[in-house]
């Protein structure tokens, strides 16, 4: 199957469940769940955008054939924390964009009261997701998806990596410096998405690491490829604004090393992840493809 297709087919469902998790209609233990909140995450989540990272969890669970419904529901709430992650990077007082996707962001289309408490819903149901019943695993499979969520989302996570971020407008990081905000600002998250599959399959410790691994590696793909498509794209090629890391004066490895370096690196992290995969055979072809993908994509 093309790339391209499977990532669309991987999306139909989880576009399906996660309207489902962000129902207007409260679940046994809450009270009631407000209108325009509920309004505010449907707009920051079912806004299109790639679902790279849920099709991640789908996929390295395949790899495993592990339970396909229980990891449907932990991709969505990966998903979850992604949005939380987009709303909140999205306010006046961090990145400072209109633009998401090609819509007005959540505090542009509601406010930033709003936005920042539609970003904590979508994080605290995020666990709520992974840790319910209904995501059919054993309990201690649930609990360390929980953990090893909570680790890549946070301080020494995605969190973390923000902070980092903010923090380089002022002082330059250098080169170990960068990459290690790029690793926990965007890394952390995706590595999280392909260590998952062996979560959810029960898979052994070496396959987990493995997975793990491919991850790091497609992350830095990520962000090398997102931080040249800053510097060559276009506001309506990407549905955001574009030039910004630059005219902040902002360090990034393609500021340091230029395009063309970039560029290389990114050939070899393509092959450091296939490689990675090949002990796998033709079950990881999906994975390798996307890999691929991260590394030439375009928006």
């Amino acid at each position: 199957m093309p790339f391209e297709t499977a990532l669309i087919a991987r999306a139909g469902p989880l576009e399906a469940l996660l309207r489902q998790l962000l129902d207007e209609r409260p679940l046994s233990g809450e009270i009631a769940r407000p209108g325009q909140l509920m309004a505010a995450m449907r707009h920051g989540v079912l806004n299109g955008g790639k679902r790279l990272r849920p099709f991640l969890v789908l996929e390295s669970a395949a790899l495993f054939s592990a339970d396909g419904e229980a990891a449907l529901r932990v991709a969505a709430a990966l998903e979850c924390v992604h949005c939380y992650s987009l709303i909140h990077d999205d306010l006046p007082a961090m990145d400072d964009d209109d633009l998401r996707r090609g819509q007005p962001t959540v505090h542009k289309a509601f406010d930033d009261a709003t936005a920042i408490l539609a970003g904590d819903g979508l994080l605290t149901l995020a666990f709520d997701v992974i840790a319910d019943e209904a995501t059919a695993l054993p309990a201690e499979r649930r609990a360390a998806l929980v953990l090893a969520l909570a680790r890549a989302a946070g301080a020494g996570g995605m969190v973390g990596g923000q902070t980092l971020d903010l923090e380089a407008e002022r002082i330059r990081p250098d080169e170990t410096g960068i990459i290690r905000l790029q690793a926990m600002k965007t890394g952390a998250l995706i590595r999280f998405a392909c260590e998952a599959g062996a979560i959810i399959a029960g898979a052994p410790p070496a396959d987990r690491e493995r997975l793990a691994e491919f991850g790091s590696a497609i992350g830095l793909a990520f962000q090398l490829a997102d931080d040249l498509l800053d510097l060559t794209a276009d506001a309506s090629q990407m549905g955001k604004a574009t030039g910004k890391d630059a005219a902040a004066g902002k360090a990034t490895l393609v500021a340091l090393h230029g395009a063309d370096w970039a560029r290389d690196q990114l050939n070899g992290l393509v092959d450091q992840a296939h490689a990675l995969l090949d002990p796998y055979g033709e079950d990881a072809a999906l994975l390798k493809q996307a890999a691929k993908f991260v590394a030439n994509r375009n928006n």
